[in-house]
Formats: C-alpha cells, sequence, structure tokens
C-alpha cells in the first residue's frame, strides 16, 4: 500500500482525535471548569478504530498495543453517561464487533511478520530503544485513561480530572521523541497540537480548584 494511503488513514484517526479534544476544550472554556462531553467518547472510539489499523499498516505495535488497552475503557465511560444504550445499533455494532473482527483477522487473515515488528533491522525494523521508548509513551499516555476510568468508577461519573491531563502531558512528550526519531508525521503533528491544548485543560484544572 502507498505511503499516502496509510499516512492519509493515520491523519484521519488524529482528525478525530483532535476534534474529540478541541470539543472538550472549547465547553471547559465556556464552563471555567473540566468539561466530559458524550461525543469525546464516541470520537475516540471511531479513531481508535481508524488508528488501530494505521498502526497495523504501520507495524508499529505500541500504536497497536495503546489503542487495544484503551478500547473498552471508552464504552465503559458512554455507560457511566448513560449514553451506550441510546446509541444507534449501527454505532454499537461496529463498536462491538471490531475487536472480534481484528482477534479474527489477526490469527486467521492477516500477513504479520511479528519478527520485522521487533527487530532491530536498519531499515525495515524499530531499534530496541526505540521500540522501548514507543512502548513507555503509549503506556503513560494510554495510562491516562486507566486513570480516568478509576477516577470515574469512583465518582460514579465520568469525567476528565486534572491527573488525566498532566498524565497527557508526560505520555505526549515521549511520544512526541518517538515519533521524531521513528519519522511519523502522524504522531508528531498530533501530540505537538495536543500538548497545547493538554497544557491549557491543565490550567484550568488548577484555577477551578483553587476557585472551589
Amino acid at each position: 500500500m502507498h505511503d499516502w494511503i496509510i499516512y492519509s488513514i493515520g491523519f484521519t484517526a488524529q482528525i478525530l482525535f483532535a476534534s474529540r479534544i478541541i470539543i472538550q476544550w472549547f465547553q471547559s472554556e465556556k464552563a471555567k471548569k473540566l468539561k466530559t462531553p458524550v461525543i469525546f467518547w464516541k470520537l475516540s472510539l471511531i479513531a481508535a478504530i481508524i488508528f488501530f489499523f494505521y498502526g497495523y499498516l504501520r507495524r508499529d505495535f505500541s500504536i497497536m498495543l495503546g489503542q487495544a488497552i484503551i478500547y473498552f475503557v471508552f464504552i465503559r465511560n458512554l455507560i457511566l453517561q448513560k449514553e451506550w444504550k441510546p446509541s444507534s445499533f449501527i454505532f454499537k455494532f461496529i463498536v462491538i464487533g471490531f475487536p472480534f473482527f481484528a482477534v479474527w483477522y489477526g490469527i486467521f487473515g492477516a500477513d504479520i511478520d511479528y519478527n520485522l515488528m521487533f527487530s532491530q533491522q536498519e531499515n525495515n525494523g524499530i531499534s530496541t530503544w526505540l521500540l522501548i521508548t514507543g512502548i513507555v509513551g503509549q503506556l503513560v499516555y494510554t495510562f491516562r485513561f486507566i486513570y480516568q476510568w478509576v477516577y470515574s468508577e469512583n465518582k460514579k461519573k465520568s469525567s476528565l480530572p486534572l491527573g488525566f491531563w498532566w498524565l497527557s502531558l508526560v505520555g505526549s512528550a515521549i511520544v512526541l521523541v518517538y515519533a521524531i526519531y521513528r519519522e511519523d508525521p502522524v504522531l508528531l503533528a498530533s501530540h505537538l497540537g495536543g500538548s497545547i491544548i493538554y497544557v491549557r485543560n491543565v490550567y484550568i484544572g488548577i484555577t477551578s480548584s483553587a476557585s472551589e
């Protein structure tokens, strides 16, 4: 597959990811406190499916791992917001069906060279240190949703707390290093742009907490 097609798929996912953050940011600016809109989670699910596919096409294990870990956290947040059942049948069919399709395709249909994903070949693979950097960055960046999930379960309400945005900043910084060495324009553009909003949300979270 041509590189421009692969990158187009990646940028499509990142546009959806960026859209959810921008919507959340606008609502938070208006309310002067951190908000968690329903559309945030719906866009997250659709973007995760597309970005997982991008990771597969790029033979990038860290991307696929990150999306797989947090996929069901997105669904759980919709349930906490009582917006899962009202969602359309087509949306739920795609969201629930994708993991089963991915597993089936990975076992029976995909031509995956797992050795290539973890190889140290200069031209085709990813060096060990870079692979570790990518995985660590994705894990930190992904852990923000695990933290958010636990926080929301304790509060019995879907929320994007201040800690979520701090973890977003740290994870994004590590992924940026990975993106530069990996020469991945999709990751580079998304995390450069996202970091600005993460900083702003940290500020909103701090100031709103201080005023309460």
